[in-house]
């Protein structure tokens, strides 16, 4: 478990050292960066995953996904978050691809893509490091 964490820090600490410079101007706050990170761990009901998530290090909750493949983490979902509050947050298409070891994330609405992450298996569930696509 000790070494699921390493993993998925050091692939959020990465994506965040890769955006930084890019991610600068679009910030909304000094200091606050356009990087989140996900883990989503399957569901007792086949096709579900059960999602925590964190947004620039200032907005975290849980969250569900749906209408998934039975088996494996690659699919097609529709994905709904919430604030560690309750309240609802977002909601979005989720496309997860898997090429080899890795898996490509899309957040996906009304047909545009507003997110992409990248990602890969860690114990029982999937580790995403993602940020949000500039309008």
């Amino acid at each position: 478990m000790l070494r699921s964490f390493f993993i998925a820090a050091s692939l959020t600490s990465l994506l965040w050292v890769s955006g930084c410079t890019s991610v600068a101007a679009a910030s909304e706050a000094p200091y606050a960066s356009n990087i989140g990170f996900v883990l989503y761990t399957k569901s007792y009901a086949p096709g579900t995953l059960n999602a925590r998530w964190i947004y620039a290090n200032k907005y975290s909750g849980p969250g569900i996904a749906t209408g998934g493949p039975k088996e494996g983490f690659a699919g097609h979902y529709h994905v709904r978050y919430f604030y560690d509050s309750g309240e609802f947050s977002d909601e979005y298409d989720l496309d997860i691809e898997k090429i080899g070891d890795v898996y490509k994330v899309s957040w996906i609405t009304n047909g545009k893509v507003s997110a992409v992450g990248v990602g890969m298996e860690v114990g029982n569930g999937l580790a995403v490091g993602w940020r949000r696509v500039a309008e």
